[in-house]
């Protein structure tokens, strides 16, 4: 689609800040969702604020030409763990958290400075469209249960392959499609500015009326109609509780039997690894907003400079917050959708997160949206990034067998769930899929000459286009060699 504001664009100051809001809004979920998994007294205020600071930080690295916001990585989340694991100490645990967040930004470090003397050019021949494409629309499609499940909010019935549907769970639809829907027409049908905040309007939409269902389930106690928990309110947190002064309230006890020294190791093996993964994920993300702000961010900044913005943007997030950040996916679907690629909107949205957390009130609101509303969203967005994907392959020639198989093995082992644990490493289902399409790449290529097809049928079509062509006229003989003499 056509951008509204590109990326050196400055929206007027109040529809600045509503776009500010509507991106908030947009990574708001998953930003929070990991210290709540992860739970240990984890912050979802700090969170946020890291998250923004991790932003920040990442728009000084490239130079304020990339808009994509960082926020807590799921990959992480069993590293994070790790960190708390074997009866260790509350502080050392938040220790722990900073400590494995800069191993992994240690080791975005390393990547980017090599690729800073080596170039990018190697990654598109062993990255090309016709891999990171489909590893793009995995990246969506594997968060599409995620946005089904919270637009449901049902039990998964794995015998019927179904969700059990009851009132609760028919109203939380609802909610999820009004939220949808609304979000839909206002960026379809919308005129102006409305266009522009599809999101807020939707998500405001599903509240509301979430908000109803509760006030009549609140008014008649009737439980399957309460889908805001209010009961929030009681207990906001009025302030972020920052990682880094965990790590004083307390003693840094490690296990029993075990060292600080030992405990350190366990972490570096934790994170280090899914440092790697993520990287895989980093590249689709700045491949898909390359293609939708028409500018490849590998080059410009380059890859080196957004790969220390992700790594050192990470660790200055964990410092705060304890949850190493990575590139959105929700981001970049939103600067799709909304067609505000304008840079200065992200750092507007990084400020934003980093006042909000100080507004209990504010945050509290936030954490009281439902799921089932945010669910509505994400089916748009998830939806968008995995179409994005889909968009890298328009100009790959899939009648060459060559780029069939290499398609077919990324979305297959993607959506299939080729997710690997060895030992305390977890390899994400993305990883491996973009593992194997790479491994299929080489080999599919390994042989072929340049300009050489893998398609027996593409080659057969040029033979025929060839037999059928007519024959070249004769060529005609020289003019001098012809021509008459001149009379006199």
């Amino acid at each position: 689609m056509k951008l509204i504001y590109g990326v050196k664009d400055r929206p007027a100051p109040v529809r600045l800040v509503l776009f500010a809001l509507q991106q908030l809004l947009a990574i708001l979920a998953a930003t929070i969702a990991v210290p709540m998994i992860i739970g240990n007294g984890m912050s979802t205020a700090a969170a946020l604020f890291g998250a923004g600071v991790g932003t920040i930080v990442y728009l000084l690295f490239t130079k304020f030409k990339s808009p994509v916001f960082l926020g807590s990585s799921f990959a992480f989340i069993g590293s994070m763990s790790a960190a708390f694991a074997g009866g260790v100490s509350a502080s050392l645990g938040y220790l722990g958290l900073i400590v494995g967040a800069a191993f992994a930004g240690l080791v975005y470090v390393v990547i980017a400075v090599i690729i800073k003397f080596v170039g990018v050019k190697w990654i598109d021949k062993v990255m090309p469209a016709v891999v990171i494409g489909p590893t793009v629309a995995i990246i969506g499609l594997s968060l599409s249960g995620n946005a089904v499940g919270d637009a449901v909010k049902a039990v998964f019935d794995s015998g019927a392959s179904a969700y059990i549907m009851n009132t609760n769970a028919f109203l939380c639809l609802l909610c999820a499609l009004v939220t949808f829907i609304v979000t839909i027409i206002c960026s379809v049908y919308g005129k102006k500015f409305l266009r522009m905040i599809p999101f807020i309007i939707g998500i405001l939409s599903g509240y509301v009326l979430a908000a109803i269902f509760t006030a009549f389930g609140l008014a008649f106690d009737v439980e399957a109609l309460k889908i805001v928990d209010f009961s929030l309110f009681k207990s906001m947190e009025w302030y972020p509780d920052f990682t880094f002064l965990q790590i004083f309230k307390g003693s840094l006890t490690p296990a029993e039997g075990s060292s600080i020294g030992a405990y350190i190791g366990t972490i570096a093996v934790a994170y280090i690894p899914v440092a790697f993964v993520v990287f895989a994920e980093h590249l689709a993300d700045h491949k898909n907003i390359s293609s939708i702000i028409e500018t490849d961010l590998l080059t410009d900044p380059g890859l080196s400079r957004t790969l220390l913005g992700d790594g050192v943007g990470s660790i200055a997030g964990a410092f705060f917050g304890g949850c190493p950040n990575t590139t959105y996916g929700e981001s970049v679907g939103c600067v799709a959708i909304s067609g505000n690629a304008s840079v200065v909107t992200t750092f507007a949205t990084a400020l934003l997160a980093i006042l909000c957390s100080f507004v209990g009130p504010f945050t509290t609101f936030l954490d009281t949206i439902p799921g089932c509303v945010m669910g509505g969203v994400c089916i748009a967005l998830y939806g968008f990034i995995a179409v994005s994907g889909l968009k890298m392959l328009q100009k790959v020639d899939l009648n060459d067998n060559g780029n069939l198989f290499t398609a077919s093995a990324v979305l297959i082992a993607g959506v299939g769930g080729m997710a690997l644990k060895i030992g305390p490493v977890t390899i994400t289902a993305i990883a491996c899929a973009l593992i194997l399409g790479i491994v299929t790449n080489l080999i599919v290529n390994a042989g072929k000459k340049k300009g050489e097809s893998a398609s027996p049928a593409a080659d057969a079509a040029a033979e025929t286009e060839q037999a059928d062509a007519p024959a070249a006229a004769p060529e005609a003989p020289a003019q001098d060699a012809q021509a008459p003499a001149d009379k006199e």
